[in-house]
């Protein structure tokens, strides 16, 4: 049971990071000033070299592994609920790091989804 829950803690780090990497970089890059060729490959050049980008990549590679580790060592069932605390931290990580707004009804949902997580590990 230790062991699943430091991989879980892995992936919280991992997952929650990796998003908050990526959206930094992302807000450093821009958006594309149009859809064609040209302009998406100038926005694609310069997301590859943005330094953030790079770092969310293995971040999120290591979401995405641990995650496969953690559906190998316990049920579905439990495994998809628990993640769902990736909701709280990135929430957390949105408004400490990247100075996002929260809105008191986006704090609610995270605590719905905190209280749905409760309900179901104390019943499995």
């Amino acid at each position: 049971m230790i062991r699943v829950v430091l991989m879980l803690a892995f992936f919280i780090f991992c997952s929650t990071s990796g998003e908050i990497a990526l959206t930094y970089g992302m807000k450093m890059v821009g958006e594309p000033a149009s859809f064609r060729p040209a302009a998406l490959l100038r926005f694609l050049s310069k997301a590859l070299r943005n330094g953030w980008v790079w770092t969310a990549l293995p971040l999120l590679a290591g979401s995405f592994y641990s995650l496969l580790v953690l559906l190998s060592w316990a049920p579905l069932s439990v495994v998809i609920p628990a993640t769902a605390f990736n909701y709280v931290v990135g929430t957390l990580g949105a408004k400490y790091i990247l100075n996002e707004h929260v809105s008191k009804k986006r704090w609610m949902g995270v605590a719905m989804v905190c209280l749905g997580v409760a309900l179901v590990l104390i019943n499995g």
